[in-house]
């Protein structure tokens, strides 16, 4: 990032929001939610400070740069993910004068920003669910050892997800782990991608479709970590 503008560290439809939350797949709980109401700053509030004050956006990163990693870890394995990340708050530094400071939830800014750039990698994400559901297997990370013991029972699961998660289109995956994975409504789903409420809808319908094949409805009750990477 340039540095006269780097801060200092290292996105609708009047639909109504209660139809467009939908309830959690088998196998797809969000781990992820929208942010609690505390009375903290706004995430607009952030961003239009930080128009005059650079250095301020980084508190947007600090305050959701844990969450955008791991999406993009689940989709994409570790090593993408780093670049995916930081390059999303690149280019939402970059971008801060054009937000609609209106929105005071960032988040479906920030994830149609990771979304467009997982979109880079669609094959190396496809490779990586296809070789989940052939082995099941998961990278050795430190800590890895401990994450598994408390998630034997989701093994059996985890290759018919990831096998379904490989064959559902880009654009129906993409709703499907918006709302699954980053805990985004229907409607902000489709508000990060560009998209309208309804073919946001019609796109989580044929991917829950797949899901609901792929995994049953006697499937065990699995989080969004259950193809973390």
């Amino acid at each position: 990032m340039r540095e006269d503008r780097t801060p200092q560290r290292k996105a609708c439809d009047d639909t109504d929001e209660s139809e467009t939350r939908p309830g959690p797949e088998p196998g797809m709980a969000a781990v992820t939610g929208p942010p609690a109401a505390t009375g903290r700053e706004s995430d607009a509030a952030i961003i239009g400070r930080s128009r005059a004050e650079p250095e301020l956006f980084a508190a947007l990163f600090d305050r959701y740069h844990a969450a955008v990693h791991g999406y993009a870890a689940r989709r994409l394995g570790h090593a993408l993910a780093d670049d995916v990340a930081a390059e999303t708050f690149l280019i939402a530094f970059d971008r801060r004068e054009r937000y609609d400071l209106g929105r005071d939830d960032a988040r479906p800014w920030l994830y149609g920003i990771a979304s467009n750039l997982i979109a880079r990698h669609h094959r190396a994400e496809t490779r990586q669910y296809r070789a989940l559901a052939r082995t099941g297997a998961e990278e050795a990370t430190e800590g890895h050892a401990d994450r598994v013991a408390g998630r034997i029972d989701a093994q059996a699961a985890r290759g018919p997800l990831a096998a379904a998660l490989a064959g559902i289109a880009r654009g129906d995956r993409d709703v499907l782990l918006l709302v699954a994975w980053a805990g985004l409504t229907l409607r902000e789903a489709g508000d990060a991608l560009g998209i309208p409420a309804g073919t946001a809808r019609s796109r989580l319908h044929r991917a829950r479709t797949k899901i609901r094949a792929a995994l049953g409805h006697t499937a065990p009750a699995l989080s969004g970590e259950d193809l973390d990477r």
